[in-house]
């Protein structure tokens, strides 16, 4: 699955004023890409050099300042303080420009903490012209299937994007991942992981670790999975890539199996592995060896990503109430990822009663009694015994944990 730096063709310029579609599309349409001498589309001068003396007038000057802090506090709804720290990034004199760009991020959908973090961030961005500027970015995004509460979230989070030319950057980008993806909603997800997929040359690590993953025998799926929900383990430096690559194949696993990708991600960057580490301890405590957490990690690798608090909590409830053997629990390792409230008291508590009544052994295992559906759970222990004990599935439903008998 060999990807070139430059993808397939999108959609028309961005830049006049078409009836842009709004619905997701699952084929790329053509489009011309831009040619490279073209301007960005996002360029701010100074305030400074846009002012016509040389000399500035210091009344005006602070006259300027006070509307700026006045105008970020009143309609942008910062604090006095972090409102000082914008003005110094630009300068107000009139509040038309500004009203334009947040009567626009209203009409998509932005609230109002939304947009005070957004203008904290880019404070530059209110200089920006609404519409042929940010209008247009808008509504790429969501041409493409970003939602207007996901697209708001994601630039209230991290507005770098639209300071980025839709043309020379954006446009691109999304061309580069469509010929990786296929899909647009896989496109979206990798962007609700990080905005930094849409503005990361791709060529200096993107393009060459998904070559290598491709080379060392990873299924074009797998690398579709990683890239779509953990697109910053693909991102990383090609050199660091190549070495964890080489160390999950040294554990074991198979390139060929999702396993492998998902062991890429829990190995990849300090803070995963500062988590794994983590979890290596936490697991020892349990009475885990060695053996058995590396045999964990290959039969569910993100098993050592887990909080310590979503260990403990299982595995007290498992071994101290249940009775279970810790290492049995390491044969299993999905379970330590199911809900302790929703999934694992409730279908223990209906095994717990069955087993007082002698209709089912005691020495159940979990990938009987925690593993299968629910509905192949209830048919299984709880309908099959509703004529004998009619109040089972309300011990199920946690309304009780004894049946009146």
């Amino acid at each position: 699955m060999a990807v070139a730096a430059q993808g397939s063709s999108f959609v028309k310029l961005f830049l006049t004023k078409p009836s842009f579609p709004t619905t997701t599309t699952t084929t790329t349409t053509n489009l011309s890409l831009p040619p490279t001498n073209r301007r960005p589309l996002f360029v701010f001068s100074p305030p400074q050099a846009q002012l016509s003396s040389p000399k500035k007038n210091p009344k005006d000057e602070q006259q300027r300042l006070s509307f700026t802090i006045s105008y970020l506090v009143d309609s942008c709804g910062l604090s006095p303080d972090h409102a000082t720290i914008a003005a110094r990034k630009l300068s107000l004199d009139s509040p038309d420009r500004p009203n334009t760009v947040l009567n626009l991020l209203r009409d998509h959908g932005f609230s109002t903490s939304q947009i005070s973090s957004l203008v904290k961030k880019r404070p530059v961005l209110l200089l920006a012209n609404a519409e042929s500027v940010l209008l247009p970015k808008l509504r790429f995004f969501l041409s493409i299937g970003v939602s207007k509460s996901l697209l708001a979230r994601t630039l209230a989070s991290d507005p770098t994007i639209l300071t980025r030319s839709l043309l020379n950057q954006l446009i691109p980008s999304y061309n580069f991942l469509k010929s990786v993806l296929d899909a647009d909603d896989k496109i979206v997800a990798s962007l609700r992981r990080t905005t930094w997929i849409f503005l990361e040359d791709h060529t200096k690590n993107l393009v060459p670790n998904i070559n290598h993953m491709s080379e060392t025998g990873v299924p074009g799926k797998c690398i579709q999975l990683l890239l779509t929900h953990f697109p910053e383990a693909v991102m990383q430096k090609s050199h660091e890539f190549r070495e964890i690559t080489k160390q999950a194949k040294e554990m074991g696993f198979n390139p060929q199996k999702t396993t492998f990708v998902l062991a890429i991600h829990a190995l990849s960057g300090k803070g995963n592995r500062s988590i794994w580490d983590k979890c290596f301890e936490v697991y020892q405590r349990w009475g885990w060896s060695e053996e058995d957490i590396m045999c964990a990690f290959k039969k569910h690798p993100h098993c050592m990503m887990l909080s310590e608090r979503k260990i403990n909590r299982t595995m007290e409830f498992l071994v101290e109430e249940m009775k279970m053997a810790p290492r049995s629990i390491a044969g299993c390792p999905v379970v330590l990822f199911f809900s302790l409230d929703k999934r694992i008291i409730p279908r223990c508590s209906v095994v717990k009663v069955l087993a007082s009544k002698g209709m089912v052994k005691e020495d159940w295992s979990l990938t009987s009694l925690l593993v299968p559906v629910e509905k192949v759970f209830l048919e299984k222990l709880v309908i099959k015994y509703e004529e004998e004990l009619p109040e089972l599935m309300d011990v199920y439903r946690g309304y009780t944990t004894k049946l009146k008998l």
